[in-house]
């Protein structure tokens, strides 16, 4: 499973609050904390601050990477935002994330065109939020071709086919997990994404939905996920269905997990 640490968002008070004050040691310490915790991204967001997005998201890539090594998810739909870290980033990054919405498809196409970036393609457009597995696979095709014209390797795409809450209606679930593996049985090779949380909006026991949720989501194929990688038991329920699954050869991460005392 490919984990983004989602932590360094802007919409959190922590988070702003650091960014306003230029407080690096917070901002570092949140980083260090979710890599120890396995992330292999740490998603970096600065959208509250829209006067100064393209400054603040830079100087967040430049402290974060100051003090982790590995690469961050660059989470604007400003090109100039984006445009504004990549040139201070290390390493390669993922772009998240790029739709089928006109405005922000134009605007995001030209800086991964024939690039080595990553993606997220988040399965929306102009028309609004998809609800079936037909809805999002129209999306789907139509992002990824484009994507692929454009010199974008298949194995640089990561669809996100949009979580939605179960509360406002009871098929969000199951067209979310059934367009995954429509997803990757279609186009082998391609990865998933998604951010979850999303799917116990408005519920009691969200953490406990999510966890379960998580597990049939990585059943049908999902491969990426964008999460608290701080949540012990949502990722043991990962490494535990990643063994179950197949993907973790000679369950090497689930003994590994356990004798760590990482599995409850």
């Amino acid at each position: 499973m490919i984990i983004v640490g989602e932590l360094i968002n802007s919409s959190r008070k922590v988070i702003a609050d650091a960014v306003k004050a230029q407080d690096s040691e917070t901002i570092q310490k949140i980083a260090i904390d979710q890599f120890q915790a396995g992330a292999d991204y740490i998603d970096v967001n600065a959208g509250v601050f829209v006067d100064k997005e393209a400054e603040y998201l830079s100087w967040l890539t430049e402290t974060v990477q100051s003090a982790v090594d590995v690469p961050c998810a660059l989470d604007s739909p400003d090109p100039k935002a984006l445009e504004a870290a990549l040139k201070v980033h290390k390493g390669t990054p993922i772009i998240n994330s790029i739709s089928l919405e006109k405005d922000r498809f134009d605007a995001i196409l030209p800086l991964l065109e024939g690039s080595d970036l990553k993606v997220v393609a988040l399965c929306m457009s102009d028309e609004g939020m998809p609800q079936t597995v037909d809805d999002r696979m129209k999306i789907a095709d139509k992002l990824i071709n484009s994507l692929t014209a454009k010199d974008v390797a298949l194995e640089n795409i990561f669809v996100d086919p949009l979580v939605q809450p179960l509360s406002v209606d009871g098929t969000f679930g199951m067209e979310f997990i059934n367009t995954i593996e429509k997803i990757v049985t279609t186009w082998p090779g391609i990865h998933t994404m998604c951010g979850l949380s999303n799917i116990s909006y408005g519920l009691p026991g969200r953490k406990f939905l999510n966890r379960t949720f998580m597990v049939m989501a990585i059943t049908k194929g999902l491969d990426g996920a964008i999460i608290n990688p701080l949540d012990r038991k949502m990722k043991a329920s990962i490494i535990a269905a990643e063994a179950l699954v197949g993907r973790d050869d000679y369950c090497a991460n689930y003994l590994k997990a356990f004798r760590a005392g990482e599995l409850e």
